[in-house]
């Protein structure tokens, strides 16, 4: 007899202002419909380090129309405003919050009702002073995990104990459709070897596009994280409007939350 499980946790990324400011919050809506956990706000960025071509675009297109960081978090303000019940993490590159300074980053992020903060290219032990900044202020800030990482280096994350860790499920860039393989799972589990990170929530992304990863990968991550599949989607119906854009995520969200336990 086939059992429901509890939905998959999704946190769902999201750029701000792509691809107007409108349609984003109809992106929005939908993937609250749609039932995730968490929206990843990444604010555009000129020169991503990890981001394929879906995200690296939408970046561009909002870049283009001079949009400013004040506007980003003003739109994660909207959203924490608007869905109090879903957690805002605000995601960033290193240089930007730099240039801004990372205490009033981390300030600012807090005054807009952001959760949390996650800057892939500050190494979790050379951070430029964010973790102790996101404490400061009340936030967490997300430390990222490779697959590359040494059991050395993934010892010394466990130490800190943060309340969540980014696993990257492979190496290269956003958008490509991961393959959750044996290794995979086997990286995800050499976080979990740590005692101090039986405590952490895992969030596994990278490629994430079909509910079959999403059942493959949900039981042994806290969240999965969806991005370049939603940022498709909204390009492909942004010319047909809003209630489209808000149907499109809609659906893909449930797709990937909803999943059936076939034990």
């Amino acid at each position: 007899m086939n059992a429901r499980k509890a939905p998959v946790r999704i946190m769902a990324h999201l750029v701000a202002g792509y691809p107007t400011t409108y349609l984003a919050r109809a992106a929005a809506r939908g993937l609250a419909e749609g039932g995730v956990s968490y929206f990843e706000v990444q604010f555009p960025f000129s020169d991503p380090s990890a981001d394929g071509k879906a995200i690296q675009t939408a970046c561009s297109e909002v870049l283009t129309r001079g949009y400013r960081v004040s506007e980003g978090f003003a739109f994660a303000a909207e959203l924490h405003a608007t869905y109090p019940d879903i957690p805002v993490f605000i995601m960033t590159y290193g240089n930007l919050a730099y240039k801004i300074g990372v205490e009033e980053f981390a300030s600012r992020a807090a005054r807009a009702g952001a959760s949390g903060l996650i800057v892939p290219d500050f190494p979790f032990d050379t951070d430029e002073g964010l973790d102790a900044a996101c404490r400061r202020y009340g936030l967490v800030s997300v430390p990222v995990a490779a697959p590359s990482m040494t059991a050395e280096r993934i010892a010394e994350l466990a130490t800190l104990g943060r309340p969540y860790v980014y696993a990257a499920l492979r190496a290269g860039i956003t958008g490509t459709t991961t393959t959750i393989d044996d290794g995979t799972i086997a990286f995800i589990r050499s976080i979990s070897l740590f005692p101090e990170l039986d405590r952490t929530m895992v969030l596994g992304g990278f490629g994430i596009r079909n509910s079959e990863q999403a059942r493959c990968l949900a039981p042994h991550v806290h969240a999965i994280v969806a991005g370049s599949v939603f940022v498709d989607l909204i390009r492909e119906n942004a010319t047909l409007g809003e209630d489209a854009v808000r149907k499109a995520v809609a659906a893909k969200a449930a797709e990937l939350s909803a999943l059936d336990s076939f034990a």
